[in-house]
């Protein structure tokens, strides 16, 4: 068979299954098993050319796939940013809608920055620390930040813990400011010591509604519990605590950014200004639906 040919009947497969994206994870799982780029499969399609890839190897993946296994599972890494972070079972698979949600807290502390500065090492909480998306992304794109992540889960630990050994190694001035914690992030017990000193929080904490179980099997079936759902019926119960541990972190005029459901928005809101901040308002995702908390600590 040819590429094409081979790429074409592992679409119809997934695309039989209920793939959302059938043609693209195609291609990538292909790109993966010849261990070359997602372009070098283009390439090769636009120019009629072949790929010395293990066909085995790939049909395993297909049915893997098929099966609603999560594309990143397969393949064992998912991009974050500027990062490349290493997932699997156990860890929560960042989403694109969190780069938004980190990118609100970056541009505030870049104003910050310019409007007040002072603020010349940032100090930066990363709640739910999950693969490390958040403070990996911080301490490696914020110059002279210091960043603490906390993750409750041990299993989900360790994924943490080998992606901040991978990303350090390779950002060596790094490494010494950023500091990770096994323990739970809605305790005010946990990082104590910081009470009043922080910057900016920001958090991807559990949110789901334990009503609405999410259809797609990738999200159901294989991210952890812990770290989808919000501990009560409407998923507010985790994010309310996070915004408590949040108002004892932070420094007056410090700011919590934390992601949540889209039906979510108007009781964080009020929440968060029962709670110790002013100035809270909704932040939307790049397809308009409320997606995420910021607020500044009073």
């Amino acid at each position: 068979m040819d590429l094409g040919s081979v790429l074409n009947a592992a679409t119809r497969t997934l695309a039989d299954a209920g793939v959302d994206t059938p043609r693209f994870d195609a291609k990538l799982l292909l790109a993966h098993a010849a261990g070359v780029e997602l372009r070098d499969v283009d390439r090769a399609m636009l120019m009629r050319e072949s790929l010395d890839f293990d066909e085995s190897e790939f049909r395993a993946m297909i049915a893997r796939r098929s099966a609603r296994e999560p594309l990143q599972h397969i393949t064992g890494h998912a991009p974050f940013r500027y990062l490349d972070l290493a997932v699997g079972p156990g860890v929560f698979i960042p989403r694109p809608e969190t780069e938004i949600v980190v990118e609100a807290g970056f541009d505030w502390l870049k104003e910050q920055r310019i409007d007040h500065p002072g603020i010349d090492h940032p100090r930066i909480v990363d709640l739910c620390a999950g693969s490390g998306a958040i403070g990996l992304s911080a301490v490696t794109e914020l110059a002279d930040s210091e960043v603490w992540a906390v993750e409750l889960s041990p299993e989900t630990h360790q994924w943490t813990e080998r992606n901040r050994k991978r990303i350090l190694a390779a950002n060596p001035d790094a490494e010494s400011r950023y500091h990770l914690i096994l323990g739970d992030a809605t305790d005010p017990a946990t990082l104590n010591d910081l009470d009043g000193t922080i910057d900016l929080v920001i958090s991807n904490p559990p949110y789901v509604p334990e009503s609405e179980v999410p259809e797609q099997p990738e999200t159901r079936d294989h991210d952890p519990e812990l770290a989808l759902y919000g501990g009560s019926a409407d998923g507010l119960l985790i994010p309310e605590r996070i915004i408590d541990r949040s108002a004892g972190l932070l420094r007056h005029g410090g700011v919590l950014v934390m992601e949540h459901d889209i039906s979510q928005g108007v009781a964080l809101v009020d929440y968060a200004g029962r709670s110790g901040f002013d100035h809270a308002r909704t932040g939307n995702d790049l397809t308009g639906r409320p997606r995420y908390l910021f607020a500044v600590r009073s």
